[in-house]
């Protein structure tokens, strides 16, 4: 079981990293991976539907008053937001953390599932759900929480901010998926710790396969993003097994057995 010390003594100790070998090796081992990947896509809109339902229905009802009052009638939207209940408001607040935490806890589910397709192992589609569970929704829950109060601040301050803490706050679930032992201090020390120790290059690497991803995907009539959107995920992976590596001794032995580096 990795502890925090462990872990920032492997981060602090990690060697130096090729940009390109990260990058070709994300494309091999999104090769393997790319149908649990939309498997994930298609799971993460299934979780955020219903609140999709909560937010719209109202709109819908409220586009139905307008017409029947007139196009562009302001009562009806005055009529509207006037009538929206503080209960309506909290429902929809709840529904994006709850809705949030499952989602977080979904990545988690798939960078698991990256470790063993990266060592050839079998995979069934219930490893996704290895932490929509009470123990770890519970922390999924404040990583969401801690990752909003990080990324609003560092968004007001003129976006710059922003620019750094999105490296270490791409690491949150990746640290969690491997280390759910950790307390959420713990976990947020070391993804900053293993963001700014590989910032650059966990910067560049994000950059491009968002570009990528986007790219291909919409090569593919738009479609396609349900396909490549989670490569960007791959070069966090690989710098994090470059860094850190895998304890066979961790709860990845959970989902059907560890693996050696």
């Amino acid at each position: 079981m990795n502890t925090k010390e462990t872990l920032i003594t492997k981060i602090e100790n990690a060697k130096a990293l090729d940009l390109g070998d990260i990058f070709n090796k994300s494309i091999e081992l999104f090769k393997k991976t790319w149908l649990q990947g939309l498997l994930l896509q298609l799971f993460t809109l299934l979780v955020m539907l219903p609140l999709i339902i909560v937010f719209y229905v109202p709109f819908i009802g409220m586009i139905i008053a307008q017409q029947k009052s007139g196009y562009g009638n302001n009562e009806a939207f005055e009529s509207f937001f006037g009538g929206m209940s503080v209960l309506y408001i909290l429902l929809v607040i709840v529904g994006i953390f709850v809705l949030g935490a499952i989602s977080i806890a979904l990545n988690a589910g798939f960078y698991r599932i990256m470790n063993r397709l990266d060592h050839n192992e079998q995979v069934v589609t219930s490893d996704f759900f290895f932490f929509i569970k009470g123990k770890y929704l519970s922390k999924t829950s404040l990583i969401l929480l801690v990752s909003i109060l990080i990324a609003v601040p560092a968004t007001l301050l003129c976006y710059i901010p922003l620019l750094y803490v999105m490296v270490p706050l791409s690491y949150f679930a990746l640290v969690f998926a491997f280390n759910p032992e950790l307390s959420l201090g713990e976990l947020v020390i070391v993804s900053f710790k293993l963001g700014h120790k590989k910032w650059l290059i966990s910067f560049g690497l994000i950059i491009i396969a968002s570009l990528l991803a986007q790219i291909v995907g919409l090569l593919l009539c738009g479609i396609g993003l349900l396909f490549t959107a989670t490569f960007v995920y791959h070069p966090t992976y690989l710098i994090y097994k470059e860094v850190i590596g895998f304890d066979d001794s961790s709860e990845i032995d959970a989902i059907g057995g560890g693996s050696e580096e």
